[in-house]
């Protein structure tokens, strides 16, 4: 019970780096990879601060703030610079190695002995069911630390979807989102498509940064190594969730997005508990998303090619 409470923690809480790369991915149709060094970006500044004695809750919309810049300058490379937007992404990734470093201090910094979110979760865990141990779910003994935060998760990532359902229905999101579509028609209606992409990514980022910060505070320490293949985890989160939902409609492409990062993360911990190799894991999940962004286009040749079968 303990392995499926983590796994929903866990996946709740990179649920909010999911919408973050459904903004860019699906959005604004740019593969972002600067969500590799955002995320940990957000889990550093997030640790530094922590450590240095300030409150986790300023800390964490810091870190929040931090990917922020950090998206705005990749969109910046994107447009301004004329710098193709995947390179872009690359060359923010590999300049946010070492600012991570810079900010950490070492690449490294545990949280332990810290008092963070998970903490306060905790306290008000025991305050809320009024005891110290372990609560009975259905016969098996759960932390009340576990069961807070996974309340505490799904809490915050309810928050957020609806602010980005709202945004997006209003009049800079539906920009936004046309923008991406066909910012060749939006910059003939006289709307800055660049402006649109720079804050795009910005607010991208700025949900991976604050999703590798609560990681770090469930986890009890950020690292350097942290954000190695999470774009990989965003896009695999969005892709299930499409499969889960099939539909365009907004709403519901945001609810997949956080059931898909719930439910990977529960596949990643079945297939650890059944003995996979966690030194492969990388793999398999890359070669999960390759079968997954295939498909589509298998069926439609199939399905093409069984009409030409039945027309003749």
């Amino acid at each position: 019970m303990n392995l499926l409470i983590g796994a929903l923690t866990l996946g709740l809480i990179l649920a909010v780096l999911a919408l973050g790369v459904y903004m860019s991915f699906r959005i604004l149709h740019i593969p972002d990879i600067t969500a590799e060094g955002s995320i940990t970006l957000g889990a550093s500044v997030a640790a530094a601060l922590i450590v240095s004695g300030v409150h986790p809750v300023p800390a964490t919309l810091a870190a929040a703030v931090a990917g922020f810049v950090a998206g705005m300058g990749t969109g910046l490379m994107a447009t301004k610079c004329r710098i193709q937007p995947l390179l872009a992404g690359i060359l923010a990734m590999t300049a946010l190695y070492s600012i991570n470093l810079r900010v950490m201090g070492r690449s490294n910094v545990p949280l332990i002995n810290e008092t963070t979110l998970a903490t306060y979760a905790g306290t008000y865990g025991d305050a809320l069911f009024g005891t110290h141990a372990d609560a009975n779910i259905f016969g098996w003994a759960v932390g009340i630390r576990d069961l807070s935060m996974l309340g505490g998760a799904f809490l915050v990532v309810v928050l957020i979807s609806l602010v980005l359902y709202w945004f997006y229905r209003t009049q800079l999101g539906t920009a936004m989102r046309a923008a991406g579509d066909n910012p060749q028609m939006m910059g003939a209606l006289g709307v800055s498509v660049e402006t649109l992409t720079i804050l795009g990514l910005a607010m991208s980022n700025a949900l991976i940064a604050l999703s590798g910060a609560l990681v770090a505070q469930y986890q009890g320490f950020a690292d350097v190594q942290m954000g190695i293949g999470v774009i990989v985890i965003g896009l695999a989160s969005v892709i299930i969730g499409e499969a889960l939902v099939g539909s365009k409609s907004l709403g519901l492409l945001l609810c997949g997005a956080i059931m898909g990062s719930i439910l990977f993360r529960l596949l990643v911990a079945i297939a650890l508990r059944w003995g996979l190799n966690p030194n492969d894991l990388k793999l398999v999940t890359a070669v999960f998303v390759f079968i997954a962004l295939m498909a589509p286009h298998l069926m439609r040749r199939f399905g093409s090619s069984r009409n030409r079968t039945v027309e003749a």
